[in-house]
């Protein structure tokens, strides 16, 4: 079996998410499981060279896992016709010109979400890619967790007859960063570096709904900013320009309705940071990062309202595990060799930028139902 190296370029890779989920969860342990077989008689071994503004950062990251390149040059390591791939997991403020840059070396392109600031931007810098001839996609990592693959089986297997509705709670508190250290890069709690939960957010549920249950028609929402000053990485107080939680309703193809929470500002109370409570004629799901629990029409009990005396259900235990039924991967992981695979072999591939594009429309559609109070029609 013949294997074939190909050069990925990692830009932001001393970020949190640019380290731990593509770095570490998937670059380096597809090298570790021996690459990825992207047909019957190749094998496709990624090759990283770190990229990022901090030489000691990306010195300390090379030397940790023992990689050979690293540079703080990002034309160099374009320039370089050994990498094929270029990765971007930078602000997003500053990905336009970057991507641009890898688009017009005439490298791959796969980048976190969101793409850009505005739908525009990454319908452009699509166009730019398609007349370049590369290859680009956008992180759905969402897709890929256990707990939603889970549920996307019990969607294509009928089991929920008409789906109804579906309730989205994601979120827990993000420390303001004085008296204990903020779990999140500062920037994003500033609207002026590409912060928001909205962009962010949003566009998670935008791949999301529409890949499980049918693209999003229309949708009123409402940003907020609860915290209003908030402490950097250095100590320094700072405005929070940008909506830390935000309260949407999506209506779906169809008529389903999606009510969706998301909060930097909220305690958690649930089983896992993200739970999609979902209801139709046939049955009930509730799924999370990992775990999926579902009750059919037939299990489902008869409570009636009395306020009166304790309620004789454990409604918690009234509903049944979605067995795994196989091994689920690391999310990032798996999409990442998906991506490769579709740079191998050019296959169709459903989270290019023309979907991102899509993500940060209904964002951007998102904020502006928040502006002027009013429901916004997605446009077909």
């Amino acid at each position: 079996m013949a294997v074939r190296t190909i050069g990925v370029v990692l830009n932001g890779v001393t970020g949190r998410m640019g380290y731990r989920q593509h770095l570490v969860r998937s670059i380096l342990a597809i090298r570790e499981r021996g690459g990825v077989r992207v047909d019957p008689d190749t094998v496709l071994l990624p090759e990283p060279v770190l990229v990022g503004r901090n030489a000691e950062k990306l010195k300390e990251l090379a030397a940790r896992h023992d990689l050979a390149r690293w540079t703080t040059d990002l034309d160099a390591a374009l320039g370089d016709p050994a990498t094929e791939v270029y990765f971007d997991a930078q602000v997003t403020s500053a990905h336009v010109v970057a991507i641009s840059k890898a688009i017009a070396a005439g490298k791959h392109v796969y980048t976190e979400k969101p793409v850009a600031s505005s739908p525009e931007e990454v319908l452009e810098l699509a166009r730019l890619a398609d007349d370049k001839g590369v290859r680009h996609g956008v992180v759905a990592d969402k897709l890929y967790l256990p707990g939603i693959r889970k549920l996307r089986r019990l969607v294509d297997s009928g089991f929920f007859g008409r789906v109804l509705s579906i309730r989205g709670e994601f979120g827990y508190w993000v420390f303001e960063g004085d008296w204990q250290t903020a779990q999140r890069p500062s920037w994003n709690y500033r609207a002026e570096d590409g912060g928001g939960i909205v962009i962010d957010m949003f566009c998670h549920w935008s791949y999301l709904l529409e890949n499980v249950f049918g693209p999003v028609e229309a949708v009123t929402a409402r940003a907020v900013t609860h915290i209003p000053r908030r402490w950097d990485e250095q100590g320094q107080p700072y405005a929070a320009t940008a909506d830390d939680a935000a309260y949407a309703i999506f209506e779906l193809a169809g008529g389903v309705v999606a009510q969706v929470n998301s909060s930097w500002t909220t305690r958690v109370r649930r089983d896992e940071l993200v739970e999609f409570h979902v209801d139709g004629t046939h049955g009930s799901a509730v799924a999370g990062l990992r775990n999926c629990v579902a009750q059919s029409r037939e299990m489902t009990p008869k409570p009636v309202w009395d306020p009166d005396v304790p309620s004789p259900h454990d409604f918690r235990a009234q509903w049944q595990e979605v067995p795994d039924n196989e091994e689920f991967g690391n999310g990032f992981r798996v999409q990442w060799e998906d991506f490769l695979t579709h740079v191998h072999r050019d296959l169709p591939y459903r989270h290019d930028f023309r979907a991102g594009a899509r993500d940060v429309r209904l964002a951007a559609l998102g904020l502006e139902s928040s502006r002027t109070g009013r429901r916004i029609e997605v446009p077909a």
